[in-house]
């Protein structure tokens, strides 16, 4: 029987929920494998880092949402905080990208927005070092500035940025960059305008399919958008769903992938407690049609960000995990063979979706 790592803050979570307006956690929530230790604030968007040459030194990457106080945190696989980058000014979301050519070496890097500044912060893995001198502006001249949600996109040795924010135009919402060295210095050059925004309330999570090439975001309350994250493919909405499957809110994102084509598309239900499941590949006769196939009970609560990701990491995740945050400043990480079997459970009751 695999042992649940928890620290002692996860049995406020646990019982918080019961006290308080927030949904109730679903009768048959799974539990998690791992919680992390508490933040000072609110914790909001996990990245996952995978050290390839030490897998059990990989990294969890989160934001503590917060003017002036907020930080950066990075935890090893038993949820234990290893490092932080603290003050930052409301950062909001974080991504992750591998291979950046900068002083003449590779290094990886987390990228997050810090909302309150209008900027992108950048930071190199594994050090967990800020070096973008001060930050880097986005959004400039638009009339609505302030970023939440990143995701990363690499092509031909070329990392590029997506960028979302509080509010935007009915087209254009989301801005890509490419991130440049300029003689040691970090620049992001904006590539292109994209994404319809349905107005109803906010875009927050993206998540982009790196092996697929396709980008996804949470238009709130409206469902599910799915472009081309090559800029040169243009900027055509390729699919929206999801539009019925949700109780309120649309919010974080996870791709977590079984082959090069095939996987999942996870997706919170965040008044619900639950996260909907979507076939990556789409369906046998549209790539682009991502029909629900299961909606998997979590025990976190109001959940925004989440990551996922197939990779061996050890005896405790052997397939890898999925991570989500959750209310009581906490992520909580899931070994994927948990989450797994209930999708195998549900998706056979419904093999008409298929």
């Amino acid at each position: 029987m695999k042992k649940i790592l928890i620290t002692a803050t996860t049995a406020l979570i646990f019982t918080s929920c019961s006290h308080s307006k927030l949904a109730a956690l679903p009768e048959n929530a799974l539990k998690p494998t791992v919680v992390t230790q508490a933040t000072p604030n609110d914790t909001d968007d996990p990245a996952i880092w995978i050290n390839y040459q030490n897998p059990a030194e990989s990294l969890l990457i989160g934001t503590d949402k917060q003017e002036e106080t907020g930080g950066l945190y990075a935890y090893n696989l038993k949820g234990e905080i290893i490092n932080k980058i603290v003050p930052l000014n409301r950062p909001n979301n974080v991504d992750v990208a591998y291979g950046f050519e900068f002083n003449g070496q590779k290094i990886d890097l987390a990228i997050t927005t810090e909302r309150a500044n209008q900027k992108i912060r950048i930071v190199s893995l594994p050090d967990f070092k800020l070096i973008d001198n001060g930050g880097i502006d986005v959004f400039e001249n638009e009339e609505i500035r302030d970023p939440m949600g990143v995701a990363t996109y690499k092509k031909d040795h070329k990392i590029y940025v997506i960028v979302g924010r509080k509010d935007g135009p009915s087209e254009g919402y989301l801005h890509q960059y490419l991130l440049e060295n300029n003689n040691g210095k970090i620049e992001a050059k904006l590539i292109r305008k994209f994404g319809k925004y349905s107005g109803k309330k906010e875009i927050e999570a993206i998540a982009v399919d790196q092996e697929s090439g396709f980008v996804y975001y949470s238009d709130e309350t409206a469902g599910i958008r799915k472009y081309y994250a090559d800029p040169a493919k243009g900027n055509d909405e390729l699919a929206f769903f999801g539009q019925n499957d949700f109780k309120r809110d649309h919010e974080g994102i996870a791709i977590y992938k079984t082959s090069e084509k095939n996987g999942y598309i996870l997706v919170s239900d965040q008044q619900a407690n639950f996260f909907n499941v979507y076939k990556r590949e789409g369906s046998i006769s549209n790539p682009n049609e991502h029909q629900l196939i299961a909606k998997i009970p979590v025990s976190t609560i109001e959940c925004d960000g989440a990551d996922a990701v197939n990779f061996n990491f050890g005896p405790t995740f052997p397939k890898g995990f999925f991570v989500a945050m959750s209310n009581g400043k906490v992520f909580q990480l899931y070994d994927w063979q948990i989450i797994q079997t209930e999708i195998d459970k549900q998706y056979k009751k419904s093999s008409p979706l298929n």
